[in-house]
């Protein structure tokens, strides 16, 4: 295997490459959310038309803080961990891992309350389980092809 895409702790260096797109993505979501929370903005919603309704909700927050401020800060962790991890460092990569499958386990639970509790899915809470899933789905990938 080339050592351009090789590091030494034998985890392709593309895998953390590729998920640190996914989190900068998931950032901005996040973010963006975050920002329509504080400013009262409605966001606007032409996929799933139920985006108000969800971000509205009584689940939309925790304590008065917007979920969305804990998912931005969760991407920042993996972002953190990914870029980490693409130096070279296998411990990093590791808790890129864990990290990835938190968020990925918060995203399912998030979507079975937009489904049974709300009634209503907001397209761009989607995305972030979307991309929390594929942050997963990237580490899982990375396993199935670590060097033997």
């Amino acid at each position: 295997m080339s050592d351009d895409i090789q590091t030494n702790g034998g985890v392709r260096r593309i895998f953390p490459l590729v998920a640190i797109f996914f989190c900068l993505v998931g950032l901005i979501d996040a973010s963006y959310l975050t920002y329509h929370h504080y400013t009262a903005e409605p966001v606007p919603c032409s996929i799933t038309g139920g985006c108000e309704m969800v971000l509205e909700s009584a689940y939309a927050t925790f304590y008065d803080i917007p979920i969305a401020i804990f998912g931005a800060a969760s991407y920042v962790v993996a972002l953190i961990l990914a870029l980490v991890a693409a130096s070279g460092r296998q411990w990093a990569w590791w808790l890129y891992g864990l990290q990835a499958f938190v968020m990925t386990s918060f995203s399912v639970w998030l979507i079975y309350v937009q489904a049974y509790y709300i009634g209503a899915f907001c397209q761009f809470c989607l995305l972030s389980a979307g991309t929390s899933f594929t942050l997963f789905l990237i580490f899982l990938l990375s396993l199935a092809f670590r060097r033997k």
